[in-house]
């Protein structure tokens, strides 16, 4: 017998990611309703999926639901982007030092074959594939450090502010400040140098807030 309760919350979870993936994109804008309606038809699901869907995406702080007005996509205000910096500071500054810990060969050598990949994008100026590069090189560190519950909660925090970050990269400067920030974070992590990676990974991340915060003062100038 086909347990009804785990397929829906299977398609549901699909269906967060799907919206989740939507809302980082900018597919679904910042204040933009999310109709219940709207949203069965066009993922062919039902309602039941959409309403559980958007009770996920609300527990992640992506999406706002109020009584009686339905679901919205959550502006992240300059103030809570700039703490979300900050709490994924302190997060990914523990989590290089664990990588740095347990970091075997063959992944300092994944490490090494990613940073060349960033190196090479930037020199052929190609920050929109910069931008992934270093979305992995992240990822691979979160991996490497295997810190389950650390890996959730930065899931979370990036995904409120990833379209906010992507204008701080396109700074000018900024790419290669932030390429000499990666590369002393692999060093750190290939030598296993756990405290000089926990540096490395908090200087680089006060870096990304600063420019964070110069991106949302040119935004309100009209640079952006």
């Amino acid at each position: 017998m086909l347990d009804t309760s785990t397929h829906v919350t299977d398609c549901s979870s699909d269906l967060a990611a799907k919206l989740r993936d939507a809302i980082i994109s900018g597919r679904f804008m910042p204040n933009e309703r999310l109709i219940e309606a709207d949203l069965a038809n066009a993922y062919k699901v039902n309602r039941a999926n959409v309403r559980i869907a958007l009770a996920m995406l609300d527990q992640e702080g992506l999406v706002v639901r109020e009584r009686n007005r339905g679901a919205r996509v959550r502006l992240v205000t300059d103030e809570e982007a700039l703490e979300i910096a900050e709490a994924r500071r302190v997060i990914e500054a523990m989590v290089a030092r664990q990588a740095a810990e347990r970091a075997n060969d063959r992944q300092k050598a994944a490490l090494r074959a990613l940073m060349a990949r960033m190196r090479a994008a930037y020199e052929k100026q190609d920050f929109n594939s910069y931008s992934q590069r270093n979305v992995e090189m992240h990822r691979a560190i979160q991996d490497i450090a295997a810190n389950a519950t650390a890996n959730r909660l930065l899931q979370t925090l990036k995904s409120q502010v990833v379209r906010l970050q992507y204008r701080a990269i396109l700074q000018s400067g900024r790419p290669a400040k932030s390429l000499a920030e990666h590369g002393e974070i692999v060093d750190a992590i290939c030598a296993n140098d756990a405290p000089a990676a926990e540096s490395a990974m908090r200087r680089h991340l006060c870096a990304v807030k600063n420019a964070l915060r110069q991106a949302m003062q040119a935004a309100k100038q009209g640079a952006y």
